[in-house]
């Protein structure tokens, strides 16, 4: 890295000027916060006829506010097509955001706003934020060795070569549960779970403050999951890692996650700590969520929550509250006005025009279970003998 480089952040003028931010309806932001968004949009035009002329538009993001804490997980979660991968890279801006305002507190260059940054700027600031994509086989370049993979931030940004880089790449290797010879190797020899750890490697290059991570491990087998997930895990204490979580699975977002944020419809319904959230939620979005998942008593059938009809398009949301053609709790206010994300109870946010009075289902406490659910006894063996078929 070059001297101008090295001090560009020196120059950054109006980017590094920023007022004191808020969320939602005005709430102010932690002290500790590392990622704070406020009401970005990402659309995509729509066209058609024979001039291919902008006809429309998909919203795919539609004005969504959330921030992440130094240190901790943030889920984010949704349905498939709700928009949650375009809300992470749009907020890295990898997506160039339609509207709205992403700041990041940079170590080195303070408050920044994302949004305002050159490419040479955004370049430089990218060393601390990385992404994890969701395919471990199409993330990776086939025709690069795994050692040329993981040493290309270094290259790009100029920082390390000969034998101090051969040494990194075998340091980074050996910290995912890999070994430093499988750096010759190319990636169609490993498994799934190994090209995410590939992937992880690489991301852990500049040794970033915030990772990006698209769904992780939605495209591995449940073991190789729980493996990934508890690198993840490890490697956040070991290096003071913040992530973006994105998934799809409420489980693994139980595990995992610190806090939660629930879309839908590229909109943001529900942010609360994930126990508040799992076992108070106080959106109809998000309770019928919480009914797909599975119970921890054998012995009741699950009764997931049929919403009627389907999800609105992005390209033409309904009116109002985008729920409400499918919410059971609807009234002619859901229908006419948009309820912003507003807090609802402390470090609990719901777009919802009735949060307060709702008495929503989420997921039940151990200690609200059956006692003898709670103990789990043993099965015993049977003493009756089997009927015939």
């Amino acid at each position: 890295m070059d001297n101008d480089e090295r001090h560009a952040g020196a120059d950054w003028g109006e980017a590094m000027s920023t007022a004191e931010m808020t969320i939602g309806d005005g709430e102010p932001l932690p002290e500790d916060t590392l990622l704070a968004v406020r009401g970005l949009k990402k659309h995509f035009p729509i066209r058609g006829g024979l001039l291919r002329r902008v006809v429309g538009s998909v919203k795919a993001v539609d004005g969504i506010d959330f921030y992440i804490k130094a240190g901790e997980t943030l889920g984010l979660v949704g349905e498939s097509g709700c928009g949650k991968t375009t809300a992470g890279r749009t907020a890295v801006r990898l997506y160039e955001p339609t509207a709205g305002e992403v700041l990041f507190n940079d170590p080195q260059m303070g408050p920044v706003h994302i949004e305002h940054l050159t490419p040479r700027q955004l370049r430089q600031l990218w060393t601390n934020i990385q992404m994890i994509f969701q395919d471990p086989f199409s993330s990776l370049d086939p025709r690069m060795t795994v050692g040329r993979i993981v040493a290309e931030p270094f290259l790009v940004h100029k920082m390390l070569s000969g034998r101090a880089l051969q040494d990194r790449i075998a340091e980074l290797l050996t910290v995912v549960g890999l070994r430093p010879e499988h750096a010759s190797r190319y990636p169609h020899a490993f498994s799934g779970g190994q090209r995410q750890r590939i992937g992880i490697a690489r991301a852990l290059a500049m040794n970033p403050k915030l990772v990006i991570c698209d769904e992780p491990v939605s495209a591995l087998d449940v073991s190789v999951q729980a493996q990934v997930l508890n690198l993840l895990e490890d490697l956040q204490k070991k290096f003071d890692l913040t992530y973006l979580f994105i998934a799809h699975d409420l489980s693994v977002v139980e595990h995992i996650c610190d806090r939660v944020a629930v879309m839908y419809v590229g909109y943001l319904v529900e942010m609360a700590p994930t126990e508040e959230l799992y076992h108070h939620p106080m959106m109809p979005y998000t309770e019928a969520l919480l009914a797909a998942i599975p119970k921890p008593d054998p012995r009741r059938r699950s009764r997931p929550i049929r919403l009627p009809g389907e999800v609105p398009s992005p390209a033409n949301p309904p009116s109002g509250c985008y729920f409400h053609p499918r919410c059971p709790y609807a009234q002619e206010i859901c229908k006419q006005e948009r309820p912003p994300l507003r807090k609802v109870a402390p470090e609990h946010w719901a777009a919802c025009h009735f949060a307060e009075t709702l008495k929503l289902q989420g997921v039940p406490r151990l200690s609200q279970l059956p006692v003898d659910v709670q103990a789990a006894p043993s099965a015993q063996p049977s003493t009756q003998a089997p009927s015939a078929p």
